[in-house]
This record gives C-alpha cells, structure tokens and sequence, in this order.
C-alpha cells in the first residue's frame, strides 16, 4: 500500500508551505519506501510515497493524463486496467501502471468512472484546467483515508491520521465507496449495490456459482511484479484462499517471474495448536512454509508502535493487529511485498460466534450488511496499516466487489446456522467448496469448525496484554475514566491503557471521533445485542464473551460453569486473523 497526501485550495504556494507537505509526507514513508513524489500546482500539492507492485520501474506518482492539464496521486490496485486500457484507444499512457487509466478516464466520463474500477483505491485528482479536483475511496474501505480542513480554507487528504491530525481544524475518516468534489462541495456515494439497502434478498444458493465467484476474485488478485505469499492461519477463510492461489498459480505472468511455488506465511505463540493446522494445509497444499514465533512481552513491547501505525484505540483491533503487525515485518525481511488474506468472510456469511443467535433469516441479514459496512473501522483498518507499516500490500478477495454482490444476493436462509441440518458457520461457503473429484481442502480442515481454546494456548496473549495494562492503570485511576474520557470511556484498564498512547500520539477530539465504540458482544453491532437479553450484561467484544454465546446456542438449558470442562475445551474461537495462529 502507497501512501498518499494533498492539500488543496490553501491559498499559500510558499516554499515554506511546500517544505510542510513533504515534512507531512514523510510521515507515510513506512507505506511506499520505494519513491517519494510531489507535484505542485498553485495552491494546490499532490504527495506520494510509493510501495511499487506493478511496473516498478516507470510507475512513480503523481500520475497525468497526455497534456499533464490532469494529475493524480493513488494507492492501490486496479484489477481490470488492461480491460480499461483497451476501451481508451485514443489515449495515450505514460507507464504500465495499473493505475494510470484515472486520469483517462476522467477526461473521458468526468466524475462518473470511479465505479468502472475494479479494485482497492484510494485517489485524488486535480484538474488543473479549472482547478477542481476529486478524492474518492474504495467501496469497502480496504484502502484506509482521511480528510481534514483547515482554517485557511484548505482541504487535506492523507492515507493515514499522523498525516493531518496537526494541520487541520478539523478531520475525520473518509467515508467508503464515497467521492468529495470540489465543484459540488461535498460527498457524494459512487457505490450502491443492491445489497447496501438492507432488503433481504431471495437468490437460491448455487454453491457453483458462489465458488467460481471468489475463484474469480482470488485470480485478480495474482496480478503482480514482485513477490507474494498468502496468509496462512489454518482456519477456513485463509486456507481457501490459499487452496485456490497455489491452484491458479501456474501459468500466471507472477509464476513465471517468481516461480510456481507458492510461500504462505503464519505467526503465534509457541505451542499454539492454530500453528500445527497452518503446517498441515500448507504440507497439503505443498507451500513454502514460513512459521514465525513471538512471545507475550514481544507483542507486548509493541503496542505502542501497533498504536501510531493502526491508529486506533479499539481493544478487539489493537489485540489482533499486534502479531500481525510483527508478521509483517518478517514477511517483508524475506524480500516479500503482497501478501492475500482472508479478511471479510465472517462478516458476509455470518460467520461470528454470536450469528448462532440470529433470531430469523432477516435479522441474520441485516447483521451482516451492518458488518460489511464498519469494516473499514475494524479489519480492514487492521489490514492496512498493520501490512503498510512495514511496506508490506494486503489484497482481501472476500472483498470483491463482485464476489460481495454474489454472497449477499443469497437468500440468507441458507447462511442460517442449523445444528440439526449438519449446517454450522459459513456452511455455504464450505459447501461450495466440497469437490469430491478435485478438493480443495481435505474434508476435515474445510469442515472445522474455528479453533478451539484447547489449553489455554490463546489466553495467554489476551491474559498478559490485561495485566500488563493493570500494573499501568490504577483503580482510582478507572473512577475518573468518564471525566477524562467522557466520549468512549474506557471501561476496563486495558482500554483505559490503549487510550493514554493514542491520545499521546492523537490529542486531537477529531482524532478520538475517528475510532468507532458502542455496545457489542463477541464483534456484534450494537443492533445485534439485541438479540439475547443476557448479552445486555456482558457487553465485552472479545472471544470469551462469546463463549457463553456459542454455548448457549446448542444448550440453552445449562449453565456455563456447569459444563464439563471437556466441552469447555471443545468452544471454537471467535474469529480468524489470517496468518495469526492465536486465539482472539
């Protein structure tokens, strides 16, 4: 992921002002170490820190059109440049990059051609013609955005808060699958799939038609010049994507440059029993095979650093990012600069612990169009920064906006959790992928349920993460939480101790605004706890909340603490971090 910066309509063209865009600039240089670009206009600048991914020798941002009237600043990916390319017959390219059809394209549809990309992005452009320009973002929020204003009359436009949080009046997290003109003032969304309305669908499951679909959003995504991998934690979501890329490896322009063998990656806790299963698909699927270890104090020792880079103070986000976030640094010592995960799945197909509580299949449905919608809040941001602090591209195929429109057209009856059917989370998704003939997985890894807490092995990370948090945050301390922190007060010291870093490094109120709170049990939204008056009290977004959830879902009749410790044992996790063997 590059990173990108603008400030537009400043009224100030100094050199003083064009020193402070590439002091702001620098700030991002984690996210594109390979150039650094800045085009000024006026009043107006363009930044870029380059992470090259395709055509690294003539790729380097800002991006024109023929004449240079049109400028362009982006990170990410477009999938289907080459279709593109070939309906701009009369333009003329400056690189092979995949993004350099924007600038064509807007002297060819105007503003009307953001949702004729396929892909992750994040852009603005400046017509210099009228002055004028556009930001637009992604439809999901894969790509992470910010824009601020300042007194003067200036907008700012950063891939990341550190960017503009000290220049700007005010700022706040661009909204996705949104674009902000110039000429109307204002946001405006290009993305409007059906699904976005929230009306239950009624599509009957093909399970063909949903796995040529992700297959589909999986090979777009091997578009590359440089070497990748794919996150490998043995769970179902990572595995599938990596079952499918060493499938369609071969024969692709990334086979021939980097070899057909594909490298899969995975990092936890020692004795994690997540670390076997990741051994054991990628020995089936005959990946090279990268484990990496981390203790409790390493990742312990980083939270300050996950802090300034993932930029948030949600618990949830900040346990997981932090093994992915020494993952990534790994990875990218190996030479290794995309990887694919498996992000986005649980939240299409309802895959989350608290879904076997879904009172009827609309319930079920909207829950997930909630989810899908707060991604770029929760694992999306996870994603992004925690990869790009270490130059590191992640692709989500779930993700696809395709794919996406063919999940969730799906009567959501067939996503519905039936334990007497046979059908547990995500069924429709391991259905769709249980090829007798040519499997993809063996039946026991595409049939497993999440992992489980087996010895204790997962709440070693969570258990030293919150007393080491006690041992910084008094209990007089949690009295005065509301007068300190009276939006999002922290109820717990762990939260409390993730609250004093990013206010440290973010002590701006737009800062605190820009990381979402609420009530939620075991990821749910805060419609979703709703659904059990129980969950009322134990309002906790982490995976031993759900295991009441899970539980009383096969067995409403016993208590938790009368179960036998066997079926204790036997409760799956809450979610799967791709490429992260511990539990959350």
């Amino acid at each position: 992921m590059c990173g990108i910066l603008a400030l537009l309509g400043c009224s100030d063209d100094s050199q003083a002002k064009r020193v402070r865009v590439l002091e702001l600039s620098r700030r991002l240089k984690h996210r594109g170490p390979d150039w650094s670009g800045l085009y000024q206009h006026g009043d107006c600048y363009l930044a870029h820190q380059r992470l090259a991914i395709i055509d690294p020798a003539s790729g380097d941002q800002p991006l024109f059109n023929e004449d240079k009237t049109v400028a362009v600043t982006v990170n990410g990916e477009i999938y289907n440049h080459e279709e593109l390319r070939k309906k701009l017959v009369n333009h003329k390219f400056r690189t092979g990059s995949d993004c350099d059809v924007i600038a064509h394209l807007y002297e060819e549809y105007g503003e009307d051609f953001v949702d004729m990309l396929d892909g992750i992005f994040s852009f603005v452009l400046l017509d210099t013609r009228d002055n004028s320009f556009i930001v637009a973002r992604d439809a999901i929020g894969v790509t992470s955005l910010y824009i601020g204003w300042g007194l003067d009359g200036s907008v700012w436009i950063s891939s990341e808060l550190k960017g503009l949080n000290d220049d700007c009046e005010h700022f706040e997290s661009f909204p996705p699958g949104h674009l902000y003109s110039s000429k109307s003032g204002g946001f405006r969304r290009w993305y409007n799939p059906p699904w976005f309305s929230e009306d239950i669908p009624s599509v009957p499951y093909d399970p063909l038609v949903l796995r040529r679909a992700f297959e589909n959003a999986v090979i777009k995504r091997l578009m590359t010049d440089v070497p990748f991998g794919v996150l490998l934690s043995g769970g179902l979501d990572s595995s599938l994507v990596a079952s499918i890329t060493a499938r369609y490896l071969a024969g692709t322009k990334a086979a021939k440059q980097w070899g057909a063998q594909l490298h899969s990656f995975c990092v936890g806790l020692v004795g994690s029993p997540d670390l076997k299963a990741a051994k054991e698909v990628a020995d089936y699927l005959g990946t090279v095979h990268h484990e990496f270890h981390f203790t409790v104090q390493d990742g312990i020792d980083a939270i300050e650093d996950v802090i300034y880079h993932i930029e948030t103070y949600d618990v949830t986000t900040i346990r997981a990012s932090t093994p992915m976030f020494l993952m990534s640094r790994k990875i990218k010592s190996l030479g290794v600069k995309m990887v694919i995960s498996g992000e986005g799945s649980d939240e299409i197909f309802g895959g989350y612990l608290y879904f076997h509580k879904a009172p009827n299949k609309e319930e079920f449905h909207r829950e997930t169009c909630r989810k899908i919608k707060a991604l770029h809040q929760y694992d999306c941001l996870r994603a992004n920064k925690a990869t790009s602090a270490w130059g590191l591209e992640a692709r989500v195929p779930f993700l696809d906006k395709e794919f996406i429109n063919v999940a969730m057209s799906i009567d959501p009856e067939a996503k519905m959790i039936r334990k007497d059917e046979g059908r547990i989370e995500k069924w429709v998704l391991r259905r769709a992928f249980d090829d007798e003939k040519h499997p993809y997985l063996p039946k026991h890894i595409l049939y497993r349920q999440k992992e489980q807490f087996s010895d204790g092995v997962g709440y070693s990370w969570i258990d030293g993460l919150k007393a080491h948090a006690a041992r910084h945050v008094t209990d007089k301390m949690m009295v005065n939480a509301s007068n300190i922190f009276p939006h999002n007060t922290p109820t717990t010291k762990e939260a409390y101790y993730y609250r004093m870093i990013f206010e440290r490094f973010f002590p701006q109120n737009s800062a605190r605004l820009t990381v979402p709170g609420g009530a939620s049990v075991a990821c749910s939204t805060a419609k979703a706890v709703e659904w059990d008056a129980a969950w009322k009290n134990n309002l906790d977004p982490s995976g031993r909340a759900a295991l009441g959830v899970h539980l009383s879902a096969y067995d409403a009749e016993t208590p938790l603490s009368n179960k036998p410790s066997k079926v204790i044992d036997s409760i799956p996790r809450m979610m799967e971090i791709p490429g992260v063997a511990i539990q959350s």
